[in-house]
């Protein structure tokens, strides 16, 4: 039996370590830089997509599984470096995600008001690293540069009520923010056509269904070439929600949704805060590529959130493709210099990059186990055998590490919180709270109300 350690405990490490315990093969150790597990479909899952955020549950029960062991609190790099690992596990499969978001490399993109989405998607799910006060939403008119769900996402949190969002697991401060909320007009800004927009039909038709907001739509950016629509549903779905929305009259609600096709960003204006946004109008080929007109326009918004994807981010010791924003690999096996290292391996968008579903890591993550163990026994076994050996030099190097057990603690300590709000739970935002309530927890007898 091999020891390996999984770096990241969103669903491309948790399905790689359920892969390897399977059939015994391996103990695994999963670890990761938050308290909490569960990566992106925690801190990155819409709150008011519940039926996604399940998914956790069925991530749990791996990390339950006794081969399984779960160190939270535990940042490679800092805490434990790469050199570390090779000491204490006889492989390591980095699986730590793509964190950062992509630039527009336009002018005024860091203008107080400008910022990324990925940022005010990790504010609004209580992600640790976000001040509580990072938006205050005082903006009347937000622009959001990108056509994938994500956009949608945050286009929704901003156009609902904050009432509607009440029976979810927002952190309390998320909902103040939402009630004093002055955002009147939110603009869906995407360079191409929409036949090259990324949404899913699902969370599209979710924006038409937001009680306190119209959806605008110019029905002449929709019309399009159909030639070949027949083999894409999708795009046939969304092209017909799109046109319902054009065909509605306004209903004079308080909120609007405004969707702009074959618009590029050519610049983030103000003096000292966001006043507008400088668009270019677009054409695009049959290919996809878009190119200028020459024609432009002004978007009067206060606020620009830019959703044009993530990136993986570099870990010391590790080596690093920075224009792909990936781990250079075959087939999940580590290339240093062009050639696979024994005993490092990558999963999940720091392998292939930030595409595909939550259930797009799972064959991701079973090809690069697959790789692992048909290399495993010509790897050789780490110089330190004893698996406590790892959390006495954690201890030693003063990090507080989460177990399974403070974890389940988070989540009392979290429902808790909720019932004291009138609310079924409320995340812990801060992460010195987490620590203290995984602490806590272990040290006091277990909440059955929790």
């Amino acid at each position: 039996m091999i020891r390996v350690a999984v770096v990241g405990s969103g669903p491309a490490g948790v399905y790689a370590a359920a892969a390897l315990v399977r059939d015994g093969a391996a103990d695994v150790d999963v670890l990761d830089r938050l308290p909490s597990p569960f990566g992106l479909v925690r801190y990155g899952v819409a709150p008011d997509h519940p039926k996604i955020q399940s998914i956790s549950l069925a991530l749990a029960r791996v990390l339950e599984e006794p081969a399984v062991r779960f160190l939270g609190n535990v940042e490679v790099g800092a805490g434990l470096t790469v050199a570390d690992l090779h000491e204490h596990y006889d492989a390591v499969l980095f699986a730590h995600g793509a964190s950062v978001d992509r630039r527009l490399g336009i002018p005024g993109e860091d203008l107080p008001g400008s910022t990324s989405a990925t940022e005010f998607v990790a504010w609004y799910c209580g992600h640790p690293d976000v001040p509580v006060d990072r938006f205050s939403l005082d903006a009347r008119s937000v622009a959001v540069v990108g056509m994938g769900n994500v956009a949608l996402d945050v286009t929704r949190l901003l156009a609902k009520a904050a009432d509607d969002l009440v029976t979810t697991d927002l952190p309390e401060h998320v909902l103040r923010a939402l009630r004093a909320s002055r955002v009147e007009d939110v603009h869906i800004v995407g360079r191409r056509g929409p036949l090259q927009a990324r949404f899913t039909t699902k969370e599209l038709r979710e924006i038409g269904e937001i009680a306190g907001a119209d959806v605008l739509v110019d029905a002449a950016e929709l019309d399009v070439d159909e030639a070949g629509l027949d083999r894409e549903p999708v795009l046939r779905r969304n092209l017909e929600v799109l046109r319902s929305w054009a065909a509605r009259d306004p209903a004079g609600r308080p909120r609007r949704v405004h969707v702009h096709f074959r618009r590029r960003p050519l610049e983030v204006l103000g003096d000292g805060r966001v006043t507008g946004l400088l668009l270019e109008r677009t054409v695009v080929d049959g290919g996809g590529v878009v190119a200028g007109t020459g024609e432009t326009s002004t978007l009067d918004v206060e606020m620009v959130l830019r959703s044009v994807g993530y990136r993986g981010v570099p870990v010391p010791g590790l080596p690093f493709d920075e224009a792909a924003g990936v781990v250079p690999n075959d087939g999940g096996r580590v290339l240093r210099d062009g050639r696979p290292v024994p005993g490092e391996y990558v999963a999940g968008w720091v392998k292939r990059g930030p595409t595909g579903v939550i259930g797009t890591n799972k064959s991701d993550a079973q090809e690069t186990v697959a790789a692992l163990l048909a290399d495993a026994p010509a790897l050789p076994k780490a110089p330190v055998r004893d698996p406590d050996a790892v959390l006495r030099l954690l201890e030693q190097r003063g990090v507080d590490v989460v177990t399974w057990q403070g974890w389940r603690a988070i989540e009392r300590a979290e429902a808790r919180l909720g019932r004291s709000l009138g609310r079924a739970r409320s995340k812990i935002t801060d992460r010195a709270e987490l620590l203290r309530a995984a602490a806590d927890g272990l040290a006091a007898p277990s909440d059955p109300g929790g």
